[in-house]
């Protein structure tokens, strides 16, 4: 379901012209989550899970190869994994299906404004007219539970192994993507270990600009943005 909603708002991109105005604030979105991470990104031990995050939750690729091996491996990974897997699985597939419906939302009221505005402004306008604060922290809440299960599966050493003798048998059926993003995400947790205080760090940092960006004065708010992606 969540998968079928996100090629659904893909092809309404397409079809409104609107896909070069998603891509302009994903781009936009990735370089403020660069600026704010930036301490993390030099830091060893972590700088890979901050890197899966940007690469693989919040940046502005394009997943919709992914999307699409997950949709077919669906079943066999719940045949195949523990549930926790399973559930893995899904966060990922709602995690694209919130960011997919409010960058669609966003870019819609991007693409409205002049294009002589800054940045900034009519980022901090999109945001406003978009609404949809509940939205904005259950997107939040599922990724800080994606990092808590991916650190618990992490533990579990048959399951790695057994992720590891998948790499062959998920490229010849052509779902090396989506085996990446699973190998992608086990690697950057086993090597930050204790994730308490990262997720703590992403959760604060988050809700800090949800917060600015919905409740600052607007002047102010553009302000803030504009010096944080000044530091991308």
């Amino acid at each position: 379901m969540h998968l079928q909603r996100v090629a659904h708002l893909r092809e309404q991109a397409l079809d409104a012209g609107l896909a070069s105005a998603v891509h302009q604030v994903k781009q936009l979105q990735a370089r403020r989550f660069r600026a704010t991470y930036a301490d993390f990104l030099v830091q060893p031990r972590y700088a890979e899970a901050t890197r899966f995050f940007l690469d693989e939750l919040y940046g502005e690729h394009d997943f919709t190869e992914r999307d699409a091996q997950f949709g077919r491996i669906a079943g066999a990974i719940e045949r195949m994994f523990p549930d926790a897997v399973a559930d893995l699985a899904v966060d990922l597939a709602e995690t694209h299906a919130l960011t997919e419906t409010l960058d669609h939302q966003l870019a819609t009221h991007w693409l409205a404004q002049d294009s002589s505005r800054s940045e900034a402004e009519r980022y901090v306008r999109s945001w406003r007219l978009t609404g949809e604060r509940p939205l904005r922290d259950r997107q939040l809440s599922v990724v800080k539970h994606m990092g808590r299960e991916l650190q618990r599966l992490t533990r579990m050493r048959s399951l790695s192994i057994a992720l590891k003798l998948m790499r062959k048998p998920a490229q010849a059926a052509g779902l090396s993507s989506l085996q990446q993003f699973l190998e992608s995400g086990f690697s950057a947790f086993a090597s930050l270990g204790d994730a308490q205080a990262f997720l703590a760090t992403i959760n604060e940092r988050e809700h800090a600009w949800i917060d600015t960006l919905f409740d600052a004065a607007p002047d102010s708010c553009q302000r803030a943005l504009a010096d944080e992606l000044a530091r991308a």
